[in-house]
């Protein structure tokens, strides 16, 4: 005896949900209103554009001139040191003040003084030291001062930190 097994195939047939957009007897379609409503959305994207080209444009330039700030760090540097030591005389005076006002017009914002409360976001430990005299960590000595342009740190201080002895 052999079994036989009914097989039942079910055919699908795809569903297809047609959407027909039937206006209203009393309300037709303005062609007029259609194209101001498209023509008002093209404008807005276009001003959208307009600003987001804007502004990538301005954080461009902002890193650009960071950039070059940077690169200066160095030189700064040197001219500080012959400062300090009393070798900025003559011309070289006369250079390193010109340089001293283009990088300030740029806004280079030159920071960290002995004494400063130490904050880590902008200061950088490269000397650790414990001290009764202080009740927070603070930066001690300035080894390399930092510079700044617009909110963005191009280069943290260096500094000598002291801790409180608890």
């Amino acid at each position: 005896m052999s079994e036989t097994t009914d097989q039942v195939v079910e055919e699908t047939t795809p569903v297809v949900d047609e959407v027909v957009e039937v206006a209203a007897p009393d309300q037709e379609i303005d062609p007029v209103a259609a194209l101001t409503a498209d023509l008002q959305r093209l404008q807005a994207e276009y001003a959208n554009y307009r600003k987001r080209v804007e502004r990538d444009r301005a954080v461009a330039h902002e890193l650009a001139i960071g950039s070059v700030l940077t690169e200066l760090l160095a030189i700064l540097d040197d001219v500080d040191r012959a400062a300090e030591h009393g070798e900025l005389t003559g011309g070289f005076k006369a250079v390193a003040d010109q340089m001293a006002a283009i990088t300030n017009r740029f806004g280079l914002e030159k920071y960290g003084t002995e004494g400063d409360a130490f904050d880590p976001q902008i200061h950088e430990a490269l000397l650790h030291d414990t001290s009764s005299e202080v009740t927070t960590p603070t930066a001690s000595k300035i080894l390399q001062p930092g510079y700044k342009y617009k909110e963005r740190i191009l280069r943290p201080a260096r500094v000598a930190v002291t801790d409180p002895e608890n």
